[in-house]
């Protein structure tokens, strides 16, 4: 049938589906998706979850590598990215930690621009490879880099010394990633080593600002990093879903929406 090629096609682009959205989009009832994504499930095309269905292949120790990671959603983390370097605001002075991920590595890229001509009194202190090549030739910055045990698949550092070092810090501000934010499970990653470095992050950051795109909404991946109420604002590309908007407001976060 058509519209379970068109329902796999989107699940090859964006890795998750909504029945609610696939039944606006084919103006055809929710039983009928629900229907539909069974049939693709049973073909062994799809992973049910609630509210929906993901990629067969997006299991909770699933990453993809970080070159297919920076061309998907290039436009919504480069938007992402934008409204987050603007909590800033171009008379900042203070320490930022960037955290790694292609959404971190874009807000890196923005930060000279968004702190303004003179900047000075900004120091940015990071354990990511991207975010670290970013800023190097950035003479108005100065840039801090932490070590550690490079993972290919981040190129991050991670280990105990980056998370013994990242503790003994205290940046006024910290933008961080995640692979998943639900709300029952909060934020989460599939690594190990990568959840302990980021938990590490928010424990040290006086203020934290997840930057997350929508297809993360509703993932729970292998490890828990953070709660909802460890966060102070979350930046994305689009309105959270019910559970996780009221989830987000009881936890008194701030929304913004790119």
């Amino acid at each position: 049938m058509e519209r379970q090629q068109l329902i796999e096609r989107e699940l090859r682009d964006v890795g998750r589906v909504s029945v609610v959205d696939l039944a606006r989009r084919f103006d055809v009832t929710t039983e009928t998706v629900r229907r539909d994504l069974d049939r693709l499930e049973s073909l062994g095309s799809l992973r049910r979850v609630h509210g929906g269905a993901v990629d067969i292949g997006r299991a909770s120790t699933a990453e993809s590598p970080l070159t297919e990671r920076r061309e998907r959603h290039g436009d919504a983390k480069r938007a992402i990215a934008s409204a987050a370097v603007a909590l800033l605001g171009h008379d900042f002075r203070g320490s930022i930690f960037v955290d790694a991920g292609t959404t971190s590595a874009a807000v890196a890229a923005l930060l000279p621009d968004a702190l303004g001509a003179g900047i000075g009194g900004v120091e940015v202190v990071t354990h990511s490879l991207e975010a670290a090549h970013v800023l190097s030739s950035e003479e108005r910055l100065s840039l801090t880099t932490i070590g550690g045990r490079v993972r290919g698949v981040t190129a991050a550092a991670v280990g105990a010394h980056t998370v013994r070092t990242i503790a003994q810090l205290r940046p006024d501000i910290a933008f961080v990633g995640t692979n998943g934010v639900s709300a029952g499970f909060g934020l989460s990653t599939p690594d190990p080593d990568e959840a302990a470095v980021k938990a590490a992050i928010i424990q040290s950051a006086r203020r934290v600002v997840l930057v997350a795109d929508a297809a993360k909404f509703g993932e729970e991946l292998l490890v828990r990093f953070a709660q909802l109420d460890e966060i102070d604002v979350l930046v994305t590309d689009a309105a959270p879903p019910a559970d996780l908007a009221e989830a987000l407001a009881d936890a008194d976060i701030e929304v913004r929406v790119a």
